[in-house]
């Protein structure tokens, strides 16, 4: 497990970064349109929470195959 943090430390950084700031957007729209506090904070952790996950795999997939996209130009015109 440390190996897997360490080696996608930068990536749990910015997952981090974003899940923080998807949680305060999500309680404010959500207490905008409840008028509860309670049903915005049930709200913006539980979906945030999911997105965290999907982000850390959707950015995982974009290096590997955004990258090789990227790389196969390059290496034509060599």
């Amino acid at each position: 497990m440390t190996e897997l943090v360490r080696a996608n430390l930068p990536t749990l950084k910015k997952t981090a970064s974003y899940y923080v700031v998807h949680v305060t957007v999500a309680a404010l729209v959500a207490y905008a349109v409840t008028g509860s506090f309670l049903l915005a904070i049930t709200l913006s952790l539980l979906e945030p929470t999911v997105q965290a996950f999907a982000f850390f795999f959707h950015e995982k997939a974009w290096q590997r195959w955004g990258g090789q996209r990227a790389a196969a130009p390059a290496a034509a015109g060599a």
